[in-house]
């Protein structure tokens, strides 16, 4: 976390509410995953987690996960090498291959056997051979299930200019129990021998999302945060000693290097609950498992005196009977406090509901090391978002 004296000036400085990323925790962070990986696999980011992060985790990661036309356009402006980009994602349109395949990505995933037909229709105009990465069904909307996996595979002339290359496999985010992931590298692994010996083809390459769980709330053990990927460690090992293995995952990566600052701007007290009114609220500030606020996450409280101790109930600025941020906190709040909470590094950033209401978006800030900033994003009004196109008469 950062310190006082500094989230103080950022917040006179630069106003609020601003979301700090700070890049020097992040480094930190992934040079602490390739430490326990040893080599043994590679790192992707999955960019939906926080797309601000792209210029820092291209050189810090080995592949970048990009699920939609939009994440692809903010790599192409961004110059993202191509070859580093998994292009997944479950609605992609003939458009969006073309589109993807012109800019040239490193590999596809196909969802589906219609992704296969577009994927390879557009191979064979661009007249490329082109890397695919069927996704395996794991009792979600995502991937396709094993029969037509193997399809493809004792298939391949229904497919020309593509080439099966590996598989994809996800399941789920935010998993606690890493005894899950356990069961799914071993079951990964007898899939890759038992496509080799029944069906005639080495699968080269495993692209796998463990869901690995981070430590967002208060109560929450922060005594290790790298301990879900240790625990799993051997069994990815295991996996990576029969195919080049890519782990794939967002927020394991960036939760933990973002902070947001907020202000109070208003206490009031009604039917025996007192309100703190926040600068922010749920349109920005959203963790995985709040439960409307039932779930209070690490909040650093600075005072500038004058405060009332009481029980708090933190609410935003929109007018929302959803919009609880915290639903009890103690501490002696007064106007123009600051609250920074923490552990926000991953989702919020683009997961509020930002143009409810037409409120101003929070300005972004991407920490190099104390007092070295880059504004990422200044404040942005989402009104001309959410203004008609026409003239009232």
């Amino acid at each position: 976390m950062l310190e006082e004296k500094e989230l103080r000036k950022i917040a006179g400085e630069q106003g609020t509410p601003v979301f700090v990323f700070d890049l020097e925790s992040l480094r930190e962070r992934v040079a602490a995953m390739r430490k326990v990986a040893n080599g043994k696999y590679h790192l992707c980011y999955s960019i939906k987690a926080n797309p601000f992060l792209i210029p820092e985790m291209v050189k810090l990661v080995d592949k970048l996960e990009v699920c939609s036309p939009g994440e692809l356009a903010i790599c192409e402006s961004l110059h993202v090498p191509a070859e580093m980009i998994l292009y997944s994602g479950l609605n992609k349109t003939e458009e969006d291959i073309r589109e993807a395949m012109t800019y040239g990505v490193g590999v596809f995933t196909a969802e589906s056997l219609k992704h296969m037909r577009l994927i390879s229709a557009e191979a064979v105009r661009q007249n490329k051979v082109v890397p695919v990465l069927p996704r395996l069904n794991a009792c979600t909307q995502f991937g396709m299930a094993k029969d037509e996996l193997l399809s493809i595979i004792d298939h391949p002339e229904l497919y020309p200019n593509t080439e099966v290359v590996g598989i994809h496999y996800f399941v789920g985010t935010q998993r606690k129990n890493t005894r899950k992931q356990e069961r799914e590298l071993a079951f990964l692994k007898d899939l890759l021998k038992e496509i080799e010996t029944q069906h005639g083809k080495k699968i080269e390459r495993v692209e796998y999302g463990p869901g690995l769980s981070v430590s967002m709330f208060d109560k929450d053990d922060y005594s290790d945060t790298l301990a879900p990927l240790k625990n799993i460690q051997k069994e990815l090992e295991d996996l990576g000693s029969v195919c080049d293995l890519t782990i794939e995952m967002g927020r394991f990566y960036a939760t933990y290097c973002g902070s947001y600052i907020s202000k109070v701007m208003d206490l009031k007290s009604a039917e025996g609950v007192n309100y703190a009114i926040i600068d922010g609220g749920i349109n920005h500030i959203n963790y995985y498992g709040s439960m409307m606020g039932m779930n209070a996450p690490v909040i650093q409280h600075f005072t500038n005196g004058n405060g009332t101790e009481k029980n708090w109930c933190i609410c935003g600025s929109l007018c929302s009977i959803n919009d609880i941020v915290v639903r009890q906190y103690d501490a002696p709040l007064a106007e123009g406090d600051l609250l920074v909470f923490n552990n926000i590094g991953a989702y919020s950033v683009t997961e509020g509901i930002y143009l409810f209401l037409s409120r101003t978006m929070p300005k972004i800030l991407l920490r190099n090391k104390e007092n070295d900033y880059i504004v990422a994003r200044d404040f942005t009004e989402s009104s001309v978002l959410n203004t008609p196109q026409i003239e009232v008469k």
